[in-house]
């Protein structure tokens, strides 16, 4: 289902659409419809779509783009019952695919858990693109559903690959933006999951002579990068 809000910043709009939806920020799409920059005698205005998927094909939990504040516990093994079967289902997952792991606690946050996988097999666990990793992050995530903890979010990481995939987009993002300026066209990237898209839409925001917006159907959508001009 899609919706629309508006506010000051992009941020007030994604903050008014997770509260009146009762979601957290990665469990919708957000693509930007109209965004007025701040100036001496204007406003600032933002205008966004947002995109929610059902319960029956839910968005995976994804890493939110920010290191935990205690990233690096001092007990990395399972603190109670809730943690101890996270970490058996999730050893027992991979086992049944036929990789060895180590499976640990890497971080605890309120109403979130990191779990770190080591394995010699980090690049199959991984995937093309994280496809593997975000897969198994949601069988985890439904795990803990149906253990009664829907109201935590369990992500899964190896080799810090959440952190390199976001610093990778970032980089695409800004790349994209140059090669749309000089071509004064317009570029399709790779289909992302929601956060990526998001977060190629919040890097290239705030610069004035591009936008961007996603296209396609299904979980994995494409952004456009757009030469605009200025205005």
């Amino acid at each position: 289902m899609t919706y629309e809000y508006e506010g000051k910043t992009e941020k007030e709009a994604i903050e008014k659409a997770a509260a009146e939806l009762g979601l957290e920020k990665d469990q919708f799409d957000v693509e930007i419809l109209e965004s007025q920059k701040k100036s001496l005698f204007k406003t600032g205005y933002v205008k966004i779509r947002v995109h929610t998927v059902d319960s029956q094909n839910q968005v995976s939990p994804e890493f939110d783009g920010k290191m935990p504040s205690n990233s690096f516990v001092a007990n990395p093994m399972p603190q109670d019952e809730f943690e101890q079967k996270l970490v058996e289902f999730t050893k027992s997952l991979i086992e049944k695919m036929g990789y060895e792991v180590a499976v640990e606690v890497m971080f605890r946050e309120e109403k979130k858990i990191g779990i770190k996988l080591t394995s010699e097999s980090s690049s199959i666990l991984i995937g093309r693109k994280g496809k593997n990793l975000d897969a198994m992050q949601l069988l985890v995530n439904v795990y803990a559903g149906h253990l009664g903890r829907e109201d935590v979010r369990i992500i899964l990481d190896t080799e810090n690959y959440r952190i390199r995939r976001e610093e990778s987009l970032v980089r695409l993002a800004y790349i994209t933006a140059d090669k749309v300026r000089q071509r004064k066209s317009s570029v399709l990237l790779e289909p992302m999951n929601p956060f990526e898209r998001r977060l190629i839409h919040t890097t290239l925001n705030d610069i004035a002579d591009v936008e961007t917006k996603s296209e396609g159907d299904g979980l994995y959508k494409q952004v456009r990068v757009i030469y605009k001009g200025v205005r």
